[in-house]
């Protein structure tokens, strides 16, 4: 007997998908748990939640939800282009920073052309370039798990179009600098976009200047999320930063009305919330401290991050996974990464962090 899937797009069904780290509610459910017992520590979200002002002004919006929004998202993308000094031309908004991958990916892929990243890379990129039948070209990292930009670079061939340097990379949290970043992109050859997806900048004590690229008029995006260090990952909100003609050609694939109302009046708010985005960071480096701490004691190696995680070598990563979850503390395995013999630890507060230890030291021993 024939099933409708023998009709299908043969590049969605050889797709896996995306896996995200597990909800609390879910958790609750299957183990019998009370879910304000549950620490979930596992999709790098903000402990500290969303900015006060970003609630207030979700709350004025939603007396006008029966009206649809600003389709040109006017006032956020005014806003972001009065902090990166650029034209209102040259932003993007979307459901998330992913739909703006999507969209480049929309923008430039097809079979036969390649899309570029690097090693444990975010699973999006490998999922959206099989989607649309290009090819996935993947590069070994240097031996400190950072981006091998010479190594991209030898790589590159006509059929390149994408490249994405992941800045800092997740699940790593390892950085590219100035210096080698400024050699690379003195290199890259014009039919070649590359997207610095920075979701994790916010968090970086050093940041490289990828803005100059942009404005030196370079086939370049930048790539931001409001998820992390805002606090607004349950109202999908991300932009880049581009040229005229990247950003026309990302307007053009969008789907109308991409950016929700909800989303458009928290996302303006919290960017004018600097105070709330400044105890964000220090409530993740500290976290951080905590975290280094305790693995040092114990012994455990890690990889110092540059981001609100930790990826932390546990031998037996989804087994550890497993156990955690059993205690109430959701983390996230490796395997989709390539990397099962390792855990990510997003950073939480205090609170949660120390539980998470408890129950780690627990199921390591």
């Amino acid at each position: 007997m024939s099933t409708i899937t023998q009709y299908a797009n043969q590049y969605v069904l050889d797709l896996v998908a995306y896996q995200p780290g597990k909800p609390i509610e879910e958790t609750a459910r299957e183990l019998g748990l009370n879910a304000s017992d549950i620490v979930k520590l596992a999709s790098n979200e903000n402990s500290l939640g969303p900015s006060p002002k970003a609630v207030q002004a979700m709350q004025q919006a939603a007396m006008g939800a029966h009206i649809y929004p600003d389709g040109a998202s006017f006032a956020l993308r005014s806003k972001l282009a009065g902090m990166f000094g650029v034209d209102f031309k040259q932003t993007v908004v979307g459901s998330g920073s992913s739909e703006i991958i999507e969209l480049l990916c929309h923008a430039c892929l097809h079979e036969g052309i390649e899309l570029m990243a690097a090693k444990h890379s975010f699973s999006m990129y490998p999922i959206m370039c099989k989607l649309f039948g290009a090819k996935y070209v993947e590069v070994e990292n240097k031996a400190d798990w950072s981006h091998d930009l010479m190594a991209m670079l030898k790589a590159i061939t006509p059929q390149t179009r994408l490249i994405f340097i992941t800045n800092p990379t997740n699940p790593v949290g390892t950085m590219v600098f100035q210096e080698e970043m400024d050699a690379f992109m003195a290199q890259v050859p014009e039919h070649v976009i590359v997207a610095f997806d920075e979701a994790y900048i916010d968090f970086a004590d050093v940041k490289p200047d990828t803005i100059k690229y942009v404005k030196q008029g370079k086939n370049v995006i930048l790539l931001r999320t409001f998820s992390k260090a805002y606090g607004l990952a349950g109202l999908r909100a991300g932009y880049g930063i581009t040229t005229p003609e990247i950003a026309d050609l990302l307007n053009k694939a969008r789907t109308p009305f991409n950016m929700n109302l909800m989303a458009q009046a928290a996302t303006v708010a919290a960017l004018d919330d600097k105070e709330h985005l400044e105890a964000s960071v220090r409530m993740v480096a500290k976290g951080k401290k905590q975290f280094y701490t305790a693995f040092e004691q114990w012994g455990i190696e890690y990889i110092p991050s540059h981001g609100n995680f930790i990826l932390v070598k546990t031998g037996r990563g989804r087994d550890v996974f497993n156990a955690c979850l059993a205690k109430g503390v959701i983390l996230r395995h490796m395997d989709g990464y390539g990397l099962p013999e390792y855990i990510r630890i997003t950073v939480g507060n205090e609170k949660e962090n120390s539980r998470c230890l408890e129950v780690l030291r627990e199921v390591l021993k």
